[in-house]
């Protein structure tokens, strides 16, 4: 009997890699840009958006969860509430920026188009860290 088996890892891209920049924008409108995630493997791995924790270098000592939000139906944009976890089209909302999805599986050679919507809200400049959590990496 004849028993084989081959060792990989997830490898993916991110395109583009960093930063993402909306640039100047008139208070009260809407802009979105997008990021593609794509498995360069031979195995599905799955992936969620987070915001990074308050000191970078922490990224591999500790994992920091937030959790994926949603918009409940009539809230207005400017309520968006954290704390809730939704089907497949969770949405993490940090300060004017909101990502989707913000969670998913990729199956090998697939990729999944990650959206960020930026709303100015309020004036003055607004700057969020997203880390991108890859399961097998």
């Amino acid at each position: 009997v004849r028993v084989s088996a081959k060792a990989v890892y997830s490898t993916y891209s991110i395109e583009p890699a960093s930063p993402i920049n909306f640039g100047a924008m008139i208070k009260g409108t809407r802009r979105i840009q997008s990021v593609v995630l794509e498995n360069k493997g031979m195995l599905s791995f799955r992936f969620r958006i987070q915001r990074a924790p308050e000191d970078a270098s922490t990224l591999e000592s500790k994992r920091y969860k937030k959790p994926c939000t949603t918009l409940p139906p009539g809230e207005s944009a400017t309520k968006r509430s954290a704390g809730k976890e939704s089907g497949a089209q969770g949405h993490l909302n940090l300060g004017m920026f909101t990502v989707s999805p913000c969670y998913g599986s990729i199956s090998p050679w697939g990729q999944q188009k990650i959206t960020v919507e930026c709303l100015a809200g309020r004036e003055g400049t607004c700057e969020e860290q997203l880390y991108i959590d890859i399961t097998g990496r």
